[in-house]
């Protein structure tokens, strides 16, 4: 444990923080934080359960004079999100998140950080092993598998929580309520593919990095690349060319569902003119580079002849194919909400392509906070597929949260935040995917409101958290369950 960030204000959320990221907790492999949270509670003397999927519940009875209030869900998913910086050595399934300072705010060397949802799972556990103020009845709900398909909130069994209002501690700016959220479903083209032998020419490698990346809901309107598209847009310009030709031994872009992907990488073979396919690929990486200066500036295309041995590769016709079909598929920011200002309504991201011997795949995830443009999405991406001879199929699915602006929780907690503060809080609605609209179904009468601290670049190895804003929400989220009636 980092014995620096742990000793940070608030010391109570820190030191969880800390031991929590000592804990390997990779999506659909929780075995291991789970444990820790049945520990924490054997540590604090309260009782848990769990249940079918790996979902845990904590509870602790109200203080004494809150017995007869509300009985309050304070929830958070286990899982985190693993991206690493290319050149960083790192294990996420044995090694612990090693965290630093840096000025204002707490990072991880080279890797993501796990704040998302980490800083929110370590808030309720402080409360939960805090007796310094006063609360209602409690019920800590941690789920799992939040990032690669809200599978625990989709099997929560309906009958586990007693609470009639939830706090979700997902939220990554201070001083914002959210209170609703997008929808999404996974889509996966895949085909096998008959590789066949390659021509004589040159190998040569292709890397697309440098990228910011990023979380596909929260910053997909950001303006930053894409490294499949951008690795895809340099395939069709220099296919365009004369003097030369390529063909496409191996292409990996992209490792998560649920982040922009950083780079893309690509083992191609060189028919004709080298020099001319170099001067290609620069001229198009000029166009391309100076299109993201603002939002990617460390963007960085490489191409170098290779040491590799090339055997096989994709067919020339069913590689044409494939690069018109992505850029045909929709891709980043689709509509932009007519109710709510500045919201994204649908998109999608290109999330990984892989292109190995005898087998092609492409995944996407899209968004809508509209059921309807969901549907119309992956019914697009179909088509843009719909030439080659594989298979596009769904899965995933999950529903958004539809906001309640007349919450009674809601407005306890701006009556609340003005008071302490002297400002009005934020409130809107994400087009990232919130848990609160799944757990809704399960439990329809649950008033929700979604909170946190500050969290920068989630998803991606730049991943932060605001120190300051950890002590403000601390505060806040104290004096909220003191307040609930």
């Amino acid at each position: 444990m980092n014995s620096t960030v742990a000793n940070l204000a608030p010391a109570e959320i820190w030191t969880w923080f800390e031991r929590l990221n000592a804990v390997p907790r990779p999506s659909k492999k929780e075995e291991k934080v789970i444990q820790f949270i049945k520990d924490a509670a054997a540590e604090m003397g309260l009782e848990y359960v769990t249940d079918s999927i790996g979902n845990v519940v904590i509870r602790k009875p109200a203080t004494p004079g809150k017995e007869s209030c509300t009985p309050v869900v304070l929830q958070a998913h286990l899982d985190m999100v693993h991206q690493k910086n290319a050149d960083v050595e790192f294990d996420f399934l044995v090694q612990g998140i090693e965290s630093v300072i840096d000025g204002q705010w707490v990072k991880a060397n080279g890797t993501t950080l796990g704040a998302d949802n980490g800083i929110g799972v370590a808030s309720i556990l402080a409360v939960l092993a805090s007796d310094d103020f006063p609360h209602p009845p409690l019920e800590g709900l941690f789920t799992i598998d939040e990032e690669t398909g809200m599978t625990g909130a989709l099997e929560l069994s309906g009958d586990l929580l007693k609470g009639r209002m939830l706090l979700n501690t997902d939220t990554e700016d201070e001083g914002e309520l959210t209170i609703g959220c997008a929808g999404g479903i996974d889509s996966t083209f895949s085909l096998q593919a008959e590789f066949v032998k390659s021509s004589p020419g040159t190998p040569m490698d292709l890397a697309v990095t440098g990228l910011l990346g990023g979380h596909s809901g929260c910053e997909i309107h950001l303006g930053r690349g894409n490294a499949n598209l951008i690795m895809n847009r340099i395939f069709r310009a220099c296919m365009e060319q004369s003097g030369f030709s390529f063909e496409v031994a191996s292409l990996n872009g992209g490792s998560l569902r649920n982040a922009i992907p950083r780079e893309s990488f690509a083992t191609l073979n060189v028919i004709g003119d080298v020099e001319a396919f170099a001067a290609a690929v620069a001229d198009v990486s000029k166009t391309i580079k100076s299109e993201f200066a603002a939002a990617d500036g460390e963007l960085s295309i490489v191409s170098l002849e290779s040491e590799k041995s090339i055997q096989q590769v994709l067919p020339e016709k069913l590689l044409g194919e494939l690069v018109a079909a992505i850029a045909a598929a929709p891709a980043g920011v689709i509509s932009m909400s007519q109710t709510v200002e500045g919201l994204v309504e649908s998109s999608t991201n290109l999330a990984k392509v892989s292109i190995a011997p005898q087998s092609v795949t492409v995944d996407f995830l899209s968004r809508s906070s509209v059921e309807d443009e969901k549907t119309k999405v992956i019914r697009d991406i179909e088509a843009a597929f719909e030439k080659l001879d594989g298979k596009t199929i769904h899965s995933g699915d999950y529903p958004g949260w539809e906001p309640n602006a007349e919450s009674a929780l809601l407005q306890q907690m701006k009556q609340l935040y003005v008071e302490m503060y002297d400002v009005q809080p934020r409130v809107n609605a994400v087009h990232a995917g919130l848990e609160c609209g799944i757990i809704g179904s399960h439990y329809p009468q649950m008033d929700m409101v979604s909170f946190g601290p500050t969290i920068r670049n989630p998803h991606s190895p730049d991943e932060k958290c605001h120190i300051a804003s950890v002590a403000k929400f601390w505060d806040y989220f104290k004096a909220l369950l003191g307040r609930i009636e």
